[in-house]
């Protein structure tokens, strides 16, 4: 079940029969307990917290935890799995609760909503026929250039875009990182504060962010190196 990116409101990012199947539900396997009834309350400010059962699945979670999530489906309860920001499973816990139903035989249905990887793609103009999601990109500054280096070369033989992200807080560090070291040519998006009233997205040459970067600072940002599709 997915969740918000960051928003206030819900209605132009989760469809109105996610909002009202998450209503309905009384069970949550959850990533961040807060954040996850913070958005129930969004969705209906008489959501009833207090008679509803929330587990925490997160990367901490232990295997031996997960069946007990499950244990409702037998009696013919719905279960969703939520994490702290847009899709579960999709570089955020839940795919091995998910697993698991699998292996049970229990049903599994993914619900519309919102992904800052595939939302920041398509506003790329790169393409998307063939993209790799690398998730958060090293910490060590060497072994981040040499990543850089290693995505520039994929998309100059392939073409596939690559897609990564930084701790919200580290935004502005990668970016000088990404502008000092890779090639004037390489084209670099930049999709932040996605579904958020203060929404960019921008396709660029690394030389011409250079002189149009502007401050990323803690704010939730996809970063993707491509080639624009139709070159």
């Amino acid at each position: 079940m997915p969740t918000l990116l960051g928003s206030e409101t819900w209605d132009h990012v989760i469809p109105a029969k996610v909002a009202e199947l998450a209503i309905n539900t009384r069970y949550f396997a959850v990533e961040d307990l807060k954040s996850a009834r913070r958005y129930l309350r969004k969705l209906d400010r008489t959501f009833p917290i207090d008679k509803s059962t929330f587990f925490i699945l997160n990367k901490n979670t232990l295997p031996t935890d997960l069946s007990a999530m499950l244990a409702p489906l037998r009696n013919g309860h719905n279960v969703a799995i939520i994490s702290e920001a847009g899709c579960p499973g999709v570089a955020d816990p839940g795919a091995d609760l998910v697993a698991l139903a699998h292996q049970r035989g229990d049903f599994v249905s993914p619900l519309t909503g919102p992904s800052s990887i595939l939302l920041g793609l398509m506003a790329s103009g790169f393409n998307g026929q063939s993209f790799c999601f690398n998730g958060y990109i090293p910490k060590e500054r060497k072994k981040r250039v040499f990543t850089f280096k290693d995505y520039e070369r994929e998309v100059s033989k392939t073409g596939q875009t690559q897609i990564f992200m930084e701790t919200p807080f580290r935004n502005n560090n990668l970016l000088e990182d990404l502008l000092n070291e890779c090639l004037d040519a390489t084209f670099l998006c930049i999709a932040c504060d996605l579904t958020l009233p203060t929404e960019r997205v921008q396709t660029m040459t690394v030389a011409e962010w250079r002189e149009k970067a502007f401050d990323l600072n803690k704010r939730p940002t996809m970063f993707l190196i491509g080639k624009p599709f139709a070159m």
